[in-house]
């Protein structure tokens, strides 16, 4: 292939060909854990880009000059793009060439996610449009391929920067960051990859377990040429060495629907081996295959995990034992790279964080996070609330996007054992007349209801913060700093009625009229936000906080006294403290954004787990 030269912001870039390309940028890590075939091919790395401010290029011939190279999966907002732009651009394109990789069957074509809307073209002809700027998507691009051995992929990604009726999260529609937004992240920001498949392959898998029955479930859809010859389906589950189960399955349409009875040994002590917990994560590792008439058609790996969750009363059960949650809640932003990782081990190293503070999981707040996050809690052992990204206005269209996006973001994340909780909304984000405005309520019931439906085995929180209707976890956002007014509010000496009907935090009622507390777990889902930055920093009179420390040592003694009063009040079955990390001009996290303690972590540790809780593994 011939080099291109290009000059990036002052800097002449030359790539000399696919192979070196591929070779220095591609990530040798799985970006679909539990979906994974064997080989597949990167296509991360430098692509030509182009802005298209006026929209005026309708299909990859109207572009006649690519003025940058972009490194991908990183946004050209982010610095490690190297275009590092953060002005408002609504349109921009992609393209590159990579070598078609051998073999029969089908070529899909994957990308993690991309930043609003795209349209994808190969060897210059159309394929496809996707909608959603969270969730991945597929596309069969054999029909398309050529004889040369090279294939061409061009993407054009809009993503109106102003835009406040598609889901957005805490990505800001101001030119600058302001309050508690941050710079936004627009097109490809995953990983983008190609892999061969048989004519006939697994398209889908779903994951559950059933406590009672002591059971794995397996949901999967064929996709492609389904054949009308007889398929079975060969499963192995195992942890290690240890064969749990071996089972064939005679498969007689495109969809299987499998319980698989993993011979329970009745005593706790011998369940307990097998059940995933944040003490104890194990992981049952799957190997299936598709056959049919004595051919291969599909093997792919796949991992699950025995675990429940559930509400009893007042308390959220893990593996039918009350368990007090500690969550603190993340952002998920890195400063150079934004919404996308710098790299599987900077995801790695997150969840490592989280636990040796303390937390046994996150509320990773107004984010869809990458699948190799999840991977990691999955293994690691980090319980997730998994959050949807807000729109901002309530409109026909928002609501149509939010739903299909959240329908999309179920489906890809239902199989990890560490999501444990799932969240539509948040703080009357995009429902802003919920208390006054009955089509807003109907809207937040129906996200309820909805994510029941898709996922009845986990809570739904259909409004965190504040204004419930149904729910199953009453969350509540309190920023006071002052621990005697936390529990003056939440403490021994508060009625739950005077709670619920006079205190408001945040100017806001807790629960609205006709959906009155049922006895469900009261959770402080949000608290602290305590800031601190350096003086000497620049712009550090900006840095935004509910409240502000002047000192490492005034900001350590109000984390302890904090989690030490929040840890003691029995009306919580758990917290989610703000935040992880500094996050742009956030100073309010245990960490700088570079993930560096702002004070000891065994001192955040001992502050983290002050008093034990109202409700321990081994004491409720």
């Amino acid at each position: 292939m011939k080099s291109l030269n290009i000059n990036n912001n002052g800097v002449a870039i030359s790539v000399k060909s696919d192979d070196e390309n591929v070779a220095n940028y591609k990530r040798a890590i799985h970006p679909r854990p539990q979906l994974q075939r064997s080989p597949w091919q990167s296509l991360n790395g430098l692509w030509k880009f182009a802005f298209d401010d006026e929209g005026k290029y309708v299909q990859p011939s109207d572009l006649k000059q690519w003025t940058h190279l972009i490194e991908i999966p990183y946004a050209p907002e982010s610095i490690k793009s190297g275009v590092g732009d953060t002005n408002f651009h609504a349109n921009c394109w992609y393209e590159r060439e990579f070598i078609t990789p051998d073999g029969d069957g089908k070529l899909l074509l994957h990308f993690g996610a991309v930043d609003y809307r795209a349209r994808v073209w190969v060897n210059d002809q159309y394929i496809a449009e996707h909608e959603g700027g969270h969730t991945n998507f597929s596309l069969d691009i054999t029909h398309v391929l050529n004889d040369s051995g090279i294939t061409k992929l061009t993407v054009w990604a809009q993503d109106e920067p102003q835009d406040l009726a598609k889901p957005r999260g805490k990505q800001d529609w101001q030119l600058k960051p302001h309050s508690i937004w941050y710079p936004r992240t627009s097109g490809i920001w995953q990983t983008v990859w190609v892999e061969r498949v048989g004519k006939t392959y697994i398209g889908h898998l779903c994951w559950n377990s059933d406590f009672e029955r002591w059971e794995v479930g397996l949901e999967a859809a064929l996709a492609g040429d389904v054949p009308v010859c007889s398929v079975q389906i060969k499963m192995k589950l195992r942890i290690g060495d240890k064969v749990l189960a071996h089972d064939t399955y005679e498969v007689l349409s495109g969809e299987i629907n499998r319980r698989i009875a993993l011979g329970d040994p009745g005593i706790d002590d011998y369940r307990n081996e097998l059940l995933w917990s944040p003490e104890k994560p194990t992981l049952i590792d799957a190997e299936i295959q598709l056959w049919s008439d004595n051919q291969l058609l599909d093997e792919v790996q796949s991992y699950t995990a025995m675990r429940t969750v559930s509400i009893q009363r007042d308390r959220f059960m893990l593996n039918g034992r009350p368990y007090y949650l500690r969550l603190v809640l993340d952002q998920g932003y890195w400063p150079d790279t934004l919404m996308t990782p710098p790299s599987d081990e900077a995801l790695r190293r997150d969840v490592e964080l989280i636990k040796a503070m303390g937390f046994n999981g996150v509320r990773k707040h107004q984010k869809i996070e990458d699948p190799r996050f999840l991977y990691w809690a999955d293994v690691l052992g980090l319980l997730v609330w998994e959050e949807m990204p807000s729109a901002y206005r309530f409109t026909r269209k928002a609501v149509e996007r939010m739903t299909h996006e959240w329908i999309e973001v179920i489906k890809r994340d239902s199989s990890h054992p560490c999501i444990v909780a799932w969240v539509p909304f948040n703080e009357s984000w995009g429902v802003p007349n919920l208390v006054e405005t009955e089509a807003h309520r109907n809207y937040v019931l129906a996200m309820y209801h909805l994510t029941k439906t898709l996922d009845p085995n986990r809570p739904v929180i259909g409004n965190d913060g504040w204004e419930s209707t149904d729910t199953d976890i009453l969350a509540i956002h309190d920023y006071d700093t002052k621990p005697q007014q936390l529990l003056r509010r939440y403490g021994p000496e508060m009625k739950l009625s005077d709670m619920l009907n006079h205190k408001r935090p945040g100017g806001r009622i807790l629960t609205l009229d006709n959906y009155p507390h049922q006895g469900q777990p009261v959770m402080l889902t949000e608290f602290g936000g305590i800031a601190y930055a350096p003086e000497d920093e620049p712009n550090t009179n900006q840095a935004w906080g509910y409240e502000r420390c002047w000192s490492i040592s005034e900001l350590e003694m109000k984390y302890a006294a904090l989690l030490e009063t929040v840890n003691s009040i029995e009306l919580f079955s758990g917290f989610c403290y703000t935040q992880f990390t500094d996050t742009f001009q956030e100073a309010n996290g245990l960490l700088y954004s570079d993930r560096t303690p702002k004070f000891p972590i065994e001192v955040i540790r001992a502050a983290t787990l002050s008093g034990g809780g109202f409700c321990t593994p081994s004491r409720c």
